[in-house]
């Protein structure tokens, strides 16, 4: 398991000017799932990696120069990650993500997913 987690952080890192490797080792040995995603406002790109095993979800943003590791945090609808300053909140297609340092009212950036 530990070497799938891995690699997953070092495909999305190559992208960046420097590269960092992040492994996380969790107990059993529940199927990992990823998925990539894109998704688009205007101009701005979020590109997102979704990697679920067992109870455990992450999302890795690609935020423009930015990557953003957020977990999967309890929603009324859809997944919603929180990390750093950003929550990500998605349900089908359509994506939202927030700045909190804008805020508890600031609206969010609505994306939709492209790929």
């Amino acid at each position: 398991m530990r070497q799938i987690i891995t690699a997953a952080f070092l495909a999305l890192a190559a992208t960046s000017a420097i590269a960092a490797t992040v492994t996380i080792e969790l107990p059993g040995d529940a199927a990992i799932d990823r998925q990539v995603a894109t998704y688009r406002r205007g101009a701005r790109e979020v590109k997102a990696e979704y990697i679920n095993t067992g109870s455990n979800s992450i999302v890795v943003l690609g935020l423009g120069e930015e990557t953003v590791i957020a977990v999967n945090v309890i929603a009324a609808s859809g997944a919603k990650y929180a990390g750093q300053q950003y929550v990500w909140w998605t349900k089908g297609d359509d994506a939202d993500l927030y700045d909190l340092t804008k805020g508890e009212d600031a609206p969010p950036i609505a994306c939709a997913k492209t790929g």
